[in-house]
């Protein structure tokens, strides 16, 4: 029915029928967080909310871009002037994609671009990252590149770093493109190795809650380049090339290096932590121990928290209500300062969680947060 709605706006816009629709997911992280460009591991699983582009090739030079959740009408780009921060707008994104694809070489000559999202912007949810991966798997198509998933994964981060000025990792983009449903996806972010982890808490009588808290942040923001700034100093403080090298048996005596580099301590701490907490769910999820992940992810909400300081007043309400109303674990996830937690509930509990912590929200006077359930789903793919 989407894909429909997003053809038939497609003709409307530009009089024509598109050469094909496709669809990219937003994404949920399990666990692994701000680990990725550590060059560490991360265990995200795709959302069954999605960003769906209808596509047509040009041979103008010429890039049309609409969307359907933003005011305005077609916006209308040179290829020839596409340059790395030059917009500030939800365009950067496509757009982003379609340089980074030229700057590699590929003879993309122009789209015209219809899209519409379900992912929530600013909820933590890689609402960009699904812009980006379904634009880059349709031009891959269209313009038979020959890209594989993960390359286009590559090319989709280099479009947020580079040309939307974003330091972020490749988790985002990675996960939109390669997830499976009913699996979590293990990503070693140094060498894109990938393994996909049963993870169907259906079938176990459980449900993972995502609660939007409605706190919007954006990751071309300074803070979050501060933290990643913050771990590469680390890194070099400790001689070497990232901090997934230090293993997480010889963390104490890598403190103890640092010395009393407080900020040091801390962001090192965080990752080294972060990417044993993420082999470990990984170990648990693989030998049937699923319930057994909630206090791996509490202790990662700590460690984000008190270590990282990238948690909010809103993301720890939810936390700590979920888990005094029953949850097996929860956290926040995503790039922090707002966003979303998740939480890991027995089904027979979700509805009871649910009220609490909309209590929760009224009584501290903040804006109503958004529930809902996450379910493993599909990666990008070709829907028309």
């Amino acid at each position: 029915m989407v894909a429909q709605q997003v053809r038939d706006g497609f003709v409307e816009l530009y009089g024509t029928e598109p050469e094909g629709v496709w669809s990219a997911p937003g994404r949920v992280n399990l666990i692994g967080e701000h680990t990725d460009y550590n060059d560490g591991f991360v265990m995200p699983f795709a959302l069954p909310h999605t960003a769906v582009a209808a596509v047509s090739r040009r041979t103008d030079g010429v890039l049309r871009l609409h969307s359907s959740d933003v005011e305005g009408g077609v916006v209308e780009l040179r290829l020839d002037d596409l340059a790395p921060e030059s917009d500030r707008n939800w365009t950067a994104y496509p757009a982003g994609v379609v340089w980074a694809l030229r700057e590699a070489g590929h003879p993309v000559t122009g789209a015209d671009v219809h899209l519409a999202s379900t992912v929530p912007a600013g909820a933590g949810l890689s609402s960009s990252a699904a812009l980006e991966v379904v634009v880059a798997l349709a031009l891959n198509d269209l313009y038979d590149l020959g890209l594989q998933r993960w390359q286009l994964a590559r090319l989709c981060q280099r479009a947020e770093n580079i040309y939307v000025g974003a330091p972020t990792g490749i988790m985002d983009q990675t996960a939109s493109a390669c997830c499976e449903a009913g699996h979590a996806l293990f990503l070693d972010t140094r060498d894109l190795s990938q393994k996909q982890i049963p993870f169907d808490l259906a079938a176990e009588g459980m449900v993972l809650l995502v609660v939007d808290t409605r706190v919007k942040h954006s990751h071309s923001e300074g803070e979050y380049g501060k933290r990643r700034a913050g771990c590469e100093r680390g890194a070099a403080l400790l001689g070497v090339d990232a901090l997934r090298d230090i293993p997480y048996g010889e963390l104490d005596a890598a403190l103890e290096r640092l010395g009393d580099d407080e900020e040091a301590v801390r962001l090192v701490r965080h990752i080294v932590t972060e990417d044993e907490r993420v082999e470990k769910a990984v170990a648990l999820l693989e030998s049937g121990e699923t319930r057994a992940i909630g206090p791996v992810l509490v202790a990662g909400h700590a460690s984000l928290r008190d270590d990282f300081r990238i948690s909010c007043p809103e993301l720890d309400l939810v936390v700590d209500t979920a888990l005094a109303s029953g949850a097996l674990g929860a956290r926040m996830t995503g790039g922090g300062f707002g966003g979303s937690a998740i939480v890991l509930a027995e089904a027979a509990d979700v509805e009871s969680i649910t009220k609490a912590v909309q209590e929760a929200f009224a009584a501290a006077e903040f804006t109503a947060p958004r529930v809902f359930e996450a379910v493993p789903s599909a990666g990008a793919r070709r829907l028309v």
